[in-house]
């Protein structure tokens, strides 16, 4: 069994990780380089990013660069756009996913549409180039560049993965590094970069964004059927309904009972929750929500050895903290 050192306990003070003067600027910026002379698009930009959110990938930035001494205003200009693309991609997912619900509010689709949707996620793409191109760093360019691409790639591997319920747990995580992890580890190596740090110290530092963002989504995956409305601020249940086959359903295919694998198959082919409180009780019976989170822990402990690399300090704490809140949350 994986564990976490420390253990699982919230060892670090609260007001470590917020940094609430940085994420007061950054928040700052991102006002300021939404306003569009197109009204709609300011009405649904304010709409998503005034949604919140836990905003982990602006952290990373703030927290790598801070760990490794750059305190330069780039750091709050990069956390900013990384917000930017993030938001980008989850206004495109909704649309793709048919989304109702997100932080606990309809999504931008559902209140305004698909097609202006697409459309401000694209706004929210091309503004964070422009403000790439505004830090003047061609390493920050080549290292947003590169995620912007590979995201979009994780985004049709998933469209293709859709209603397959032979689905291979490598393929699956392939999706995971792809669409979710790719932003976390170069939100991760961003800090690095801005900190002129050895190309060791920034490799690792992406590794601990990668495996962070992976223990992320897999808790995510698990939540679906563990987790209530309420709580999640999205639908339970909306993973099987857009058939996807995520860890949760392939481990308990695995471990259950021909009836009930058929089950679970039919339901992911076909999009279909009519039975779901049925396999929700099968995915808990069979250990899959366990195993899932602990495959999130086994994530997370590589996350933390990363952070060896980094001198001590408030911000390397804070990371360590990220390592067992990824992973022990319920929401």
């Amino acid at each position: 069994m994986h564990t976490l050192t420390p253990p699982l306990t919230s060892a670090v003070p609260e007001a470590a990780l917020p940094m609430a003067a940085e994420m007061a600027q950054v928040d700052a910026i991102i006002r300021a380089r939404l306003v569009s002379e197109v009204a709609l698009v300011n009405q649904i930009s304010a709409y998503i990013i005034g949604a919140g959110g836990k905003r982990i990938r602006p952290r990373l930035v703030l927290l790598f660069a801070g760990a490794l001494g750059f305190e330069g205003p780039e750091r709050l200009e990069l956390a900013a756009i990384v917000e930017f693309i993030h938001t980008a991609t989850l206004l495109h997912d909704d649309v793709v996913d048919e989304s109702g619900l997100r932080r606990g509010r309809e999504t931008a689709n559902a209140l305004f549409g698909n097609a202006a949707s697409v459309l401000v996620g694209d706004f929210l793409y091309s503004r964070a180039f422009q403000m790439m191109v505004s830090v003047n760093r061609m390493r920050v360019l080549d290292v947003l560049a590169d995620a912007t691409n590979v995201i979009a790639e994780g985004e049709v591997m998933q469209l293709m993965n859709m209603h397959d319920p032979d689905l291979a747990v490598d393929a699956y995580l392939r999706v995971i590094r792809f669409k979710t992890a790719k932003l976390f580890e170069a939100s991760a190596r961003l800090g690095a970069v801005l900190a002129e740090a050895s190309p060791e110290v920034e490799d690792a530092c992406a590794s601990y964004g990668r495996s962070l963002g992976t223990a992320f989504q897999l808790v995510d995956d698990l939540l679906d059927y563990e987790g209530a409305t309420t709580q999640l601020g999205k639908n339970v249940g909306d993973d099987l309904r857009e058939g996807k086959p995520t860890l949760p359903l392939l481990l308990a295919m695995a471990r259950s009972e021909p009836a009930e694998r058929a089950l679970i198959r039919h339901a992911i082919e076909q999009g279909e929750v009519a039975r779901l409180p049925e396999i929700v009780e099968i995915v808990r019976k069979t250990g899959a929500l366990q195993a899932t989170r602990e495959a999130a822990r086994a994530e997370a402990d590589l996350a933390r050895k990363c952070v060896v690399v980094l001198p001590k300090s408030s911000a390397r704490d804070a990371l360590l903290e990220l390592c067992v809140r990824s992973v022990e949350r319920s929401s």
